[in-house]
């Protein structure tokens, strides 16, 4: 399978973010800019106290006093980046246009800021991450007219299908071996009651972005009536 990737967005951060800080008036905010800068740009590894303070010229005891522990200011990130998610836009003409528009945007969003994504998912902080866009989403289900429990049902079952396409598109192919890999292994199947040109279909990659649209689409389309 073909491994997604996607350029970062660029975040709202100010072009000063590194230096600013070196000057008076440091402040909560700076010091979540610069962590939220060192995860995008480099992971969850990349923020450790001693590198932020150094990206901030200031002593590990400021971030302390400003935001907290490690673990505070991982939860600052998540909730901020998080925070960013809700600002966007949804767009559609239609109820069912603007859910596939949400559920677009927890995918995009995933794979344009995969550090933050896997920083979240590495602290059980995920749905933190994206309540934001989740209760977006809730929001036009109730303008769509599914409530209570269906609106449940609708919400999880979108969530559950971006969340299985992103398992896919953030997995690290690298860990696994040419012999090992799902089409290296289909073509070795010769079950004369898979019809060959399944099995041969199997051995090729898939269009993973262009699935995740029709199929997503699909679950969208079960559970939000037209309108």
């Amino acid at each position: 399978m073909n491994t997604v990737t996607y350029r970062p967005a660029t975040l709202q951060v100010v072009a000063t973010t590194r230096t600013s800080s070196r000057h008076a008036g440091l402040d909560r905010d700076d010091v979540v800019k610069a962590a939220l800068l060192l995860v995008d740009e480099g992971g969850p590894e990349a923020l450790t106290m001693r590198r932020l303070a150094g990206e901030l010229g200031v002593a590990t005891t400021t971030i302390y006093w400003h935001v907290g522990s490690r673990d505070d200011v991982v939860d600052a990130v998540i909730r901020r980046h998080g925070e960013r998610l809700g600002e966007q836009a949804t767009s559609g003409d239609t109820p069912r246009q603007r859910v596939m528009s949400v559920a677009r945007h927890l995918w995009e969003s995933a794979l344009a800021h995969q550090g933050i994504t896997r920083l979240a998912e590495l602290h059980g902080e995920t749905s933190v991450l994206n309540k934001h866009l989740e209760v977006a989403m809730a929001r036009e289900l109730t303008a769509a007219g599914v409530v209570g429990e269906d609106a449940r049902d609708a919400l999880r079952a979108i969530l559950i299908c971006v969340g299985g396409f992103l398992v896919l598109a953030l997995r690290d192919e690298r860990a696994i071996t040419p012999e090992r890999s799902r089409t290296a292994v289909w073509s070795g199947v010769e079950d004369p009651d898979v019809d060959p040109s399944t099995r041969l279909a199997l051995t090729t990659q898939v269009d993973l972005p262009a699935l995740f649209e029709q199929t997503v689409q699909n679950v969208v389309d079960t559970y939000v009536p037209e309108g």
